[in-house]
């Protein structure tokens, strides 16, 4: 190839995002060719979480009260539940020299525009012990110690990833996620990639559907799809100051809350099932799509978990014309398993000893290396560090081994 190949890790990637659905599993093979990460994507897993450790998960997040004695429990409980999914990933998707847990965030903490601490649930002992793989975890406090967001650390990947795309065409690219949570990085070729929460994604529609259906989400978009958007409502929503704000913000589920959907709804006529979760989607399509176009991009490049709902995509799509809606399976990179395969990014620039973050899209003071290493069965013998820059990010096709 006449490129010099380094630092070849296989990493188990291992994130729950703000929906609380479960734990997406992923193995990456990861390498250096000069300024260039490689990464061979080698299989994703969802594993749900145990119903009970679901419920008491959800009944902990605000604005409900939780003792010091449930956090503890929850984290081991987490821990182990995580710990299991390693091994899963081990056993099932070719083996691994590290595994990198972004946990279970339960509290995200900002004050004045300020984020002032995050907590991530999922004590990586439990996966140390359980599968005598060294772990690489607590990936965003140190962002967050620097004056950072500590989030969203997808712009690591994508801006390593889409720096080309946006080079070749010559606008800007957007990379979209779609969890609990909708967040955005924006790459444009020779500038610092900008990434910050937009709001919501599946936040308030998998709350309105759990009341409306009592099941976790709006499966298929099937009550979106069969209602309007109520406009008083919508406007309502769109006063939220958050939308407003610049960026670098982040947001999550202690701010888009059952109380926060009560207030919003408070005073108005009775609004309907069907119309509820379609005035919901129709806040995440317009308030996604504003911030997109208002960066010029020409390509939004979607993932997660609501790429999955048709009602959400034909929504985005209509807002976001002119610019072109893909999803990362466009591109190679699942796009149910992205954001695992991002933990296993970060694990392996932890273990090379790179930086694991864009300070213009998290609003840290500099570039710092992330993560707490926990050693496996053995004691922990790091390479040396990479050395260099890394520039790029591209996705391999899995050979035969």
């Amino acid at each position: 190839m006449g490129k010099r190949a380094s630092h070849g890790v296989r990493v188990i990637g291992l994130i729950s995002g703000t929906s609380l659905d479960g734990i997406d599993v992923a193995a990456a093979d990861l390498h250096a060719e000069d300024g260039t990460v490689v990464l061979t994507p080698l299989g994703e897993l969802e594993i749900p979480y145990p119903e009970p450790l679901r419920e008491a998960l959800l009944a902990a997040l605000p604005p409900n009260p939780c003792t010091a004695g449930e956090l503890t429990r929850l984290d081991t409980g987490v821990g182990q539940a995580f710990a299991e999914a390693a091994a899963r990933g081990v056993d099932e998707l070719g083996g691994a020299d590290l595994v990198a847990s972004l946990g279970q965030t339960v509290f995200h903490w900002v004050e004045d525009g300020h984020a002032r601490g995050t907590l991530q649930l999922g004590q990586p002992a439990w996966i140390a012990e359980r599968t005598g793989l060294p772990v690489c975890a607590d990936l965003r406090a140190r962002d967050v110690a620097a004056g950072g967001h500590g989030a969203p650390l997808a712009s690591t990947l994508d801006q390593l990833w889409l720096r080309g795309l946006a080079e070749d065409t010559g606008r800007p690219v957007a990379a979209l996620n779609l969890g609990g949570i909708a967040n955005i990085t924006v790459v444009a070729g020779g500038e610092p990639a900008i990434a910050y929460d937009t709001g919501p994604a599946n936040a308030l529609l998998d709350l309105a559907a759990h009341r409306v259906t009592g099941r976790h989400r709006d499966v298929d978009g099937r009550l979106a799809l069969g209602g309007s958007v109520r406009w008083d409502l919508l406007g309502r929503l769109l006063a939220d100051p958050y939308f407003a704000a610049p960026p670098p913000k982040s947001t999550g589920k202690e701010h888009f809350t059952a109380d926060y959907l009560d207030a919003a709804l408070a005073g108005l006529p009775p609004v309907g099932p069907h119309d509820l979760l379609a005035t919901l989607t129709e806040l995440t399509a317009a308030t996604v799509a504003e911030e997109c176009l208002g960066h010029d991009v020409a390509t939004v490049v979607a993932s997660g978990g609501g790429v999955a709902n048709p009602a959400l995509m034909t929504a985005l799509a209509k807002k976001l014309a002119p610019a072109a809606l893909r999803t990362s399976d466009n591109l190679g990179l699942p796009s149910g398993g992205k954001e695992a395969y991002l933990t296993a990014l970060l694990g392996w620039l932890t273990w090379c000893g790179v930086p694991g973050t864009v300070p213009s899209a998290t609003g840290a003071r500099g570039p710092r290396v992330l993560g707490a290493l926990v050693p496996g069965a053995g004691p922990l013998i790091l390479p040396a560090p990479l050395g260099g820059s890394v520039t790029r990010l591209r996705v391999a096709e899995k050979t035969g081994r």
